[in-house]
């Protein structure tokens, strides 16, 4: 029941005062009855899908018997997945939700849409969803969605987010998306109500702007029924069915309901909150946390029509226009979990935790100050799911084929819903995304982490309360570390390592010089009762690292560089993912699977990269055939058949052996994968003085006609048994040591007293980024991704075309190379010494033709190296001759910098180095 505006008033603050949430009130609050009955705990939309209909219990339709695809759950994503599957051609499809369309989290969402953001591939994600919900569904339809395009207003308090508002509106002209960084005056200007004394600047987006959560679902169920989907509502999942194929694969066969089973052997989890519950009825792990997740919607206020929405995240806030009124919600540090989710929750809220959400009122009244003398209408606190590194789980489960994620969207269900729907309906009839969705991909997550509750927990809680930080080039987290250490880890953390988080294992990030930075245990930044951390190293650390431009440790990074360049340096690579493809039918999977030939001889390592049927590589790695051996051990396994040992990137170390799973069952080969990651470490030793150093520590002859570059030898170190492999993946002499866990520390001992003489140095990834880009190789999941193919990236040589083999993505490789290519990695260097990370805009002749991917400086060229894909902006093929015609710039902020092109790196383009020519 409304309460009447002038109760309101005296019950709830007296002088209708937002003052009265100051902190200091907060005693007088959590003793006052009257906050918590007077004010309507509701959510502000005029419509909602809840129905109150006597006797309406059962399904809405009769269950079908079977289905190509069953969606389970119908908010947002489920809406928009369904949607996009129809209107893919997928017509047996059934959408089957619980109670009502929207009842669990998606009723209750401020529904804003924001179209900038540090990622490309988010952006076009968010450009999708703005598509469908103001422009496609009434033109299939009809009808109109709700959608406000009203604009978006991004606050900078600080020169820092000014910055980070710079590069998202340079980015935004790749895509078209007008914005502009008004001053504080002009600020004003547009949003006379705003206090913009302490303002900095802001960014604004003009087409930015509010969805309307029941009419947007509403109508994408219209639009799929319409193609011939089935919605069907009132009708609870019961199971999932599940059976064992012939080659020990779970498969899904079924969905069960209170009402009958669909027989299916597709189904996507799209319950939001209770996406986790409905995967322990697959028997899959779903790592996703629930929270309580609020704003207030307030009474009206003279001359707030027609504002923009805003986004002050200096202070956490945000102001949604609510027509006369605002809603006023953000991030508090220390949310409300919802420790026992309940099924029966539907169109369902909390009651506010006045405590909690106070702290967010003092930043609404700074930027907004006729909150203060504003009365609240209305409290919504309802429920939201988040994520380990706040962003949504998506993808077919590594542990059951067939079932789908399409969950963990962390308050941002509305704003994703679209491009998310439409990149899983892709991912369900193709068996991959059009896009490269790694970021969402519920493989991104090692195996080990999806059901750690502990590690969920902390590293959800961090990811909510900065969810407004600033995002910055290197940032790691604090919460949930120390999860996977490798052999060396003591060892090199009394050395000064300061070490970065990577799919739960702890890598050298860089060396500091002044001795020990150890990781602690989380304290939850001293809420709920714990103790903040006191001179904590390693936090000041990652501070000093929170800048756009060179970080004060800037010197440190490049003295390891240098090292490596000029003497010998030694990595710690143990955290890369080690796996063994052995078996009758190996050779059968080596061949299909890897794009280079490494059905070589025995002895050959390969450099090889995975590829998808569209010709996008999954992965990048190296491949080495193998022999069997008597006594098998981690390091020299006995199998029968032919073996390979794949050395793939720690951080995508689940994705790569998921893909390879797939295939293998897909295939039906007999053969099968081995993971030896923790079995085996992992030390690289790289430089011109690398042989000299090894020579003393190997027991085998060294030199090029012996030992040459890309092959490997089971060899005695130090008298213990290693794999050496000649190898680098920063451009020098060099060879890796691949090693029983239990040796890693006197090997690395050894290597480090035989350098001694040489200068060796330890060295971090830090390191390797600068000088792996300085020479041209590739980072997978930056300028090498899943959308992009080999011959896009400059690394034909890896495909196996010239010969009669088939492989996986062979067929549009060779379309591609038939029709040539619209769009090309080029390598760019720029003379003054700025600071760039990626995300910058690539100008050519004055008109945009990509974006950089990655970027660093490399301190032998000592200038700014980037690499980014550029497309002719007529449409047509990218050639030799169009990027050598033209000039080119690198936008930064806002500034452009005059570029010079390069068709590759311009270190040591003759190859010398790695073959210890110097």
């Amino acid at each position: 029941m409304n309460c009447p505006a002038s109760t309101l008033r005296i019950a709830t603050f007296c002088k209708t005062s937002w003052l009265l949430l100051s902190k200091s009130n907060l005693q007088y609050l959590s003793t006052s009855a009257a906050v918590r009955s007077a004010v309507e705990r509701n959510v502000p939309y005029s419509k909602t899908l809840k129905q109150e209909i006597p006797g309406s219990k059962g399904p809405t339709k009769p269950l079908p018997t079977c289905a190509d695809v069953v969606v389970m759950g119908g908010g947002s994503l489920g809406c928009h997945t369904v949607y996009h599957l129809a209107k893919m051609g997928i017509t047996n499809v059934v959408l089957l939700e619980r109670d009502k369309l929207t009842a669990g989290t998606t009723w209750h969402t401020a529904g804003l849409l924001w179209q900038l953001r540090p990622s490309d591939i988010e952006i076009e994600l968010l450009s999708h969803t703005r598509q469908v919900v103001s422009k496609d569904l009434e033109a299939e339809t009809g009808l109109h969605t709700g959608w406000i395009e009203n604009g978006g207003l991004f606050i900078a308090s600080n020169k820092q987010r000014l910055d980070e508002y710079k590069r998202l509106m340079s980015l935004g002209k790749v895509y078209g998306i007008e914005s502009h960084v008004l001053s504080p005056a002009e600020t004003k200007d547009l949003y006379p109500l705003m206090n913009v004394s302490d303002l900095y600047g802001t960014l604004y987006v003009p087409t930015d702007g509010t969805m309307d959560p029941a009419g947007t679902c509403s109508t994408l169920a219209r639009a799929a029924t319409a193609r011939g989907a089935s919605v069907i509502e009132n009708c609870p999942v019961t199971g999932i069915q599940v059976k064992v194929d012939d080659f020990g694969v779970r498969r899904v066969t079924g969905v069960e309901t209170e009402f009958g089973t669909i027989q299916t052997t597709c189904a996507i989890n799209c319950t939001g909150v209770w996406a986790q519950s409905l995967g322990v009825m697959a028997g899959v792990s779903v790592p996703l946390i629930a929270m309580r997740h609020a704003y207030v919607v307030t009474e009206q206020i003279d001359g707030i029509q027609n504002m923009p929405n805003v986004r002050d995240h200096d202070t956490s806030v945000y102001l949604r226009l609510q027509g006369d009124a605002l809603s006023v919600g953000g991030y508090e540090p220390n949310p409300n979990f919802w420790e026992e989710v309940t099924d029966n929750f539907a169109f369902s809220l909390f009651d506010l935790d006045w405590e909690v959400f106070t702290q967010l009122i003092e930043g609404a009244i700074n930027r907004v100050p006729a909150l203060e003398t504003t009365g609240v209408k209305s409290t919504v606190c309802g429920p939201e799911s988040f994520t380990a590194d706040h962003k949504p789980l998506m993808g077919e489960a590594p542990e059951l084929r067939g079932f789908y994620l399409g969950c963990g969207f962390n308050s941002a269900g509305m704003m994703l819903g679209g491009g998310c729907g439409k990149e899983l309906a892709h991912w369900v009839i193709h068996g991959r995304p059009e896009k490269d969705m790694y970021g969402y991909d519920i493989r991104r997550f090692h195996h080990s982490m999806t059901n750690d509750n502990r590690w969920i927990r902390e590293r959800s809680h961090e990811s909510y309360a900065k969810n407004y930080s600033v995002v910055f080039p290197h940032d790691e987290p604090l919460a949930g570390r120390n999860m996977r250490l490798d052999p060396l880890h003591q060892e090199l953390l009394q050395q000064g390592c300061v070490f970065q988080e990577r799919h739960g294992w702890e890598r050298p990030g860089w060396f500091h010089p002044k001795g020990p930075v150890p990781v602690l245990d989380y304290d939850y930044y001293g809420v709920y009762g714990n103790k903040r951390h006191e001179d904590y190293r390693y936090n000041q650390l990652l501070q000093e690292d929170y800048t756009f431009d060179f970080p004060p440790h800037h010197d440190q990074i490049k003295a390891e560089c240098i090292s490596c360049r000029t003497a010998v340096a030694v990595f710690d690579m143990s955290y890369f993912g080690k796996f063994y493809l052995l078996g009758p039918d190996a050779k059968k999977a080596a061949d299909w699977l890897f794009s280079a030939d490494v059905s070589t001889s025995i002895g050959k390592t390969v450099y090889t990269c995975m590829l998808n049927s569209r010709g996008g590589t999954e992965s990048d790695l190296t491949v080495s055939r193998i022999e069997t051996a008597p006594q098998g051990t981690a390091l020299t396994p006995a199998f029968e058949g032919d073996g390979y040992y794949l050395a793939v990137g720690g951080g995508v170390a689940q994705h790569n052996w998921s893909h390879i799973s797939s295939e293998l069952q897909d295939q039906g080969l007999d053969c099968w994968l081995l993971d030896c990651s923790e079995e085996l470490g992992m030390i690289s030793v790289q430089g011109p003085h690398s042989r000299s150093v090894l020579q003393d520590v190997l027991n085998t002859d060294l030199s090029n006609e012996a030992f040459p570059f890309s092959t490997h030898q089971v060899v005695e170190a130090a008298g213990h048994t290693v794999r050496a492999m000649r190898l680098s993946f920063v451009g020098e002499l060099g060879w890796e040591l691949h090693v029983p866990s239990q040796s890693c520390v006197p090997v690395h001992q050894a290597v480090m007293q035989a350098g001694a003489k040489f200068g060796i140095a330890n060295a971090g990834y830090r390191a390797i980024d600068s000088l792996s880009i300085e020479k041209g190789y590739r980072h997978w999941h930056a300028d090498l991704r899943s959308d992009d193919t080999p011959l896009e990236a400059g690394l034909a040589f890896t495909c196996k075309l010239k010969s009669q083999i088939p492989f996986l993505g062979r067929k549009a490789l060779e379309r591609q190379k038939a029709e040539g290519l619209l769009k090309r990695l080029m390598c760019f260097t720029i003379d003054e010494k700025v600071p760039m990370f990626g995300l910058e805009v690539i100008w050519r002749n004055g008109k945009v033709v990509g974006h950089v991917r990655r970027a660093d400086f490399a301190f032998v060229l000592n200038k700014t190296i980037a690499y980014g894909y550029i497309r002719n902006p007529e449409g047509g093929v990218v050639t030799t001759d169009f990027v050598r015609s033209g000039e080119y710039s690198l936008e930064r902020m806002g500034v452009c910098y005059p570029a010079k092109v390069h068709l590759k790196s311009p270190f040591d383009a003759g190859n010398k180095r790695v073959k210890g020519i110097y």
